[in-house]
């Protein structure tokens, strides 16, 4: 079955072709020159970027996949969570596309096409496993049943961890996208040069506002001002705070479950502290560790559509009165 996926819930906007779970193509155009100024999303600049990408993207994912828009058979698109301006987009442009094909159309969760972007993956997890995703509006623990049956182990009680990484970089002038800049700093400073706090300890939940706040104070109390290998030293010790609770708390739910497969998926996992401390963790544990490749762990069309293909072959479609959600569960 070939299969369009279109996303579009924050500031990617991204069309893919799959057929029989194998990727065909993935276009991904990024707004971040458009919000760089502004040290994060700006919800309307997003919008109205979508409207202007969302049919070129298209039309470039069937051209790399090789076929003509005709033999497309379904459309799996994003329904939410996430910008409801940018959801809107997409949605609007699946919508005229599977009334104008007269084929089938399903909405899909972002959350739930993150984690089944390992699928994509040479190396493809088996059920269940427990997975975590992390990424600027979510930090979540599932225990994964199947395709369809997700239960939360545990969850942010305030920002999400990107959304920790953007705040620190914003704060100390380093630039945007917040994960990414911090990752390359954090390389060449010192991880335990500085004290940062690790929350929640003996929950199964996480907390970074705290984290955010210490650093505020410290960079209060150093009047504002660092040197090249000071700024080092704090991107790599805020970092392996971070890094500290999501791997320790998602392992520790792993083997609370019993489950010996551990999926690591969202824009966070591409982060190279992240991946290097998972890969440690979990030798010597029984645990088998997947994350997908770094371009399928930013926001893409090819998780939508690998898990839209799954869902629509198993009968599952949506109206064409369906509606975007920003909160989705």
């Amino acid at each position: 079955m070939f299969v369009l996926g279109i996303e579009s819930s924050c500031d990617e906007t991204a069309a893919a072709i799959v057929n029989n779970g194998n990727l065909l193509s993935s276009v991904i155009a990024s707004q971040i020159k458009d919000h760089s100024a502004y040290g994060g999303v700006v919800p309307e600049i997003a919008s109205r970027k979508h409207i202007e990408a969302v049919s070129a993207v298209i039309s470039q994912a069937t051209e790399d996949a090789g076929i003509a828009l005709s033999v497309v058979e379904g459309i799996a698109v994003t329904r939410g969570p996430g910008l409801i301006g940018s959801l809107l987009v997409g949605l609007s442009a699946a919508k005229a596309l599977a009334y104008g094909l007269n084929i089938p159309l399903v909405g899909v969760n972002h959350l739930e096409g993150h984690i089944m972007a390992s699928f994509l993956a040479e190396k493809k997890p088996g059920f269940p496993f427990a997975a975590l995703v992390v990424s600027g509006g979510h930090t979540n623990v599932y225990l994964v049943k199947n395709y369809h049956e997700f239960k939360l182990l545990g969850q942010t009680r305030d920002d999400a961890a990107g959304e920790a990484f953007d705040k620190a970089a914003k704060l100390l002038n380093l630039g945007y996208p917040g994960g990414v800049v911090i990752d390359r700093m954090a390389k060449k400073g010192n991880h335990s040069a500085f004290e940062f706090p690790r929350a929640m300890k003996d929950s199964p939940d996480f907390s970074f506002s705290g984290l955010k706040t210490s650093l505020l104070t410290m960079v209060k109390k150093l009047g504002g001002h660092f040197t090249q290998a000071q700024l080092e030293d704090i991107a790599a010790s805020y970092q392996e705070a971070i890094v500290d609770v999501l791997v320790d708390k998602t392992i520790k739910a792993a083997l609370d479950h019993h489950v010996s497969q551990v999926v690591v998926c969202g824009g966070v996992a591409a982060n190279s502290r992240l991946r290097e401390r998972f890969v440690k963790a979990v030798a010597g544990k029984n645990l088998e560790l997947f994350i997908p490749p770094t371009i399928l762990c930013t926001d893409n069309a090819a998780m939508i559509a690998v898990l839209g293909e799954i869902m629509l072959k198993n009968g599952r479609s949506d109206s064409l009165d369906l509606n975007a959600v920003s909160r989705w569960p």
